[in-house]
């Protein structure tokens, strides 16, 4: 069996990153897994330990962070990290699968760096700011003040986008998923 290579996408928050994952790992001929990414913080009600996440304390995190165990990690908040570890990368390309990685701008240059040509780096971007700012307040589920932190953030997150390796902007869903999925299977050599 042949092992699966590495898909990444990273995107601002509100680009539609997510539900481009969500259409693509529903593609059989795409073989895509998605890995679970482990945390520090504590699972919120109805989350369980391997299915949303890998909950660990953050004195273990950090423990395996020195161990090298992780591809990516990033303290999110003082004290709450998230990160991917090696094995999850190996469970899911060892069986076969593609493994599709939705992680922070930073995370997706590191995990690019340290596989190169086993990996594809995809930065979503939205048609502009103004966009994503209707976008952001369109799902109603954040303050105005949460609003502005998230295009400040997605300011900054955009000054990463010409490391990726491609990127496809998401002003229409239907053609942003067309893209990527055609870019993956260049990538997959079909």
């Amino acid at each position: 069996m042949d092992k699966g290579k590495i898909i990444i996408l990273s995107a601002p928050s509100g680009t539609g990153k997510s539900t481009i994952i969500r259409q693509l790992m529903e593609m059989p001929d795409l073989n895509l897994g998605f890995s679970i990414s482990a945390t520090s913080r504590s699972p919120r009600q109805g989350e369980e330990h391997g299915r949303e996440y890998y909950f660990i304390s953050e004195e273990d995190f950090r423990d395996r962070v020195a161990r090298g165990e992780f591809v990516e990690w990033e303290e999110v908040y003082a004290g709450t990290c998230y990160g991917t570890l090696l094995s999850e990368v190996e469970r899911v390309t060892g069986s076969g699968k593609n493994l599709i990685m939705d992680i922070d701008v930073k995370g997706g240059v590191n995990v690019k760096e340290r596989f190169g040509d086993d990996a594809l780096s995809i930065f979503i971007l939205p048609p502009d700011l103004d966009t994503l700012a209707r976008r952001l307040r369109g799902r109603a589920t954040d303050s105005e003040e949460k609003i502005a932190q998230r295009l400040a953030k997605a300011e900054y997150e955009l000054s990463f986008a010409d490391r990726y390796d491609r990127q496809i902007v998401n002003d229409s869903l239907p053609e942003a998923v067309s893209e990527v999925r055609n870019a993956i299977l260049s990538f997959l050599g079909k």
